[in-house]
């Protein structure tokens, strides 16, 4: 097994929706979708974040497209028009998730 950052296998897009954040996670081969659909859980995603997101975590996949969206509740602290949070749309929660490490099995 090889200990590696999510970002070096998968890229990320994010954006807001009121006070909520959602975060796409894309694959960068086909081949680890089936990893990440296993190692990347609400309960994982959630304590990674740490306290930044205060509601649930929901993670609906989305095979034919070999991606993930992540929706992450009450994490804007209100929405843009409310929030005093300085990322406003929350385009940095696509960089902290992609900072999480994943184990990658060894390439036959």
């Amino acid at each position: 097994m090889a200990t590696v950052r999510l970002r070096e296998i998968a890229h990320a897009r994010s954006g807001d929706k009121g006070r909520d954040a959602m975060v796409s996670i894309i694959p960068w081969e086909r081949r680890h979708y089936a990893l990440l659909a296993r190692v990347l859980t609400p309960e994982r995603i959630k304590a990674h974040c740490g306290g930044l997101v205060r509601g649930d975590v929901v993670r609906y996949d989305a095979p034919a497209l070999g991606a993930f969206n992540v929706l992450l509740k009450d994490a804007l602290g209100g929405g843009v028009t409310r929030t005093l949070m300085l990322d406003i749309h929350g385009k940095a929660l696509s960089c902290l998730l992609l900072d999480m490490t994943i184990e990658l099995p060894e390439a036959p």
